[in-house]
């Protein structure tokens, strides 16, 4: 389980594409609080870490995660943003994020505000359901508050701190983001579902 609050930006260094999976090494000042077995959030992607070295890990992304998340995408070079298991007794600063990625959003906008970067995305319609106005959204790993909803277009405010420790004030036009909604809106649907 994770907060969505990012705590470093990572560096994509290499990537081996196997026939049905990928191997990604991405070197990150959290790598001597890692271990093997570890689960981090790469990009709100839940991954399990299988090597680590004084700079790095690596970690296997299955073909089911290729598919459904932006990993597919991923180059060498591109920052990331990377979030360790959160620990018994840590703050909960942002709100219950798994790691287990609902869709991918498409930036539609991203223009720079005085104090902040205002952010439009285009989620897949189908998610649209459990967003709500001044609700959690996980963004690429990073626990963000809905400013606005219009059918499936999203709009976020990014403030500094936001944008100094995390990629997504880098996003342009087209970038996809990895998009984890609310659990518990997912929750309450199945209730409501199993109770008719």
């Amino acid at each position: 389980m994770f907060t969505g609050l990012v705590e470093d930006r990572g560096v994509v260094i290499s990537i081996q594409r196997l026939a049905e999976s990928a191997e990604i090494e991405i070197r990150t000042a959290l790598a001597s609080q890692i271990k093997a077995g570890d689960s981090i959030s790469v990009n709100g992607t839940c991954l399990t870490a299988r090597a680590i070295s004084a700079d790095s890990f690596i970690a296997d992304v299955m073909v089911q995660t290729l598919r459904l998340t932006s990993l597919a995408d991923i180059a060498v070079g591109d920052q990331v943003n990377l979030e360790l298991a959160l620990l018994s007794g840590s703050r909960m600063g942002g709100h219950i994020v798994q790691g287990h990625v609902d869709g991918v959003a498409v930036v539609e906008e991203n223009s720079n505000g005085e104090k902040w970067n205002k952010v439009v995305i285009r989620i897949p319609e189908k998610l649209a359901k459990y967003i709500v106005n001044q609700g959690s959204i996980a963004v690429d790993g990073v626990s963000l508050t809905v400013g606005e909803i219009y059918g499936d277009l999203v709009t976020l405010w990014l403030i500094p701190e936001t944008l100094a420790k995390t990629n997504l004030g880098s996003k342009v036009l087209g970038s996809k983001l990895n998009i984890e909604v609310d659990v518990l809106a997912k929750y309450i649907e199945r209730l409501m579902k199993a109770s008719e």
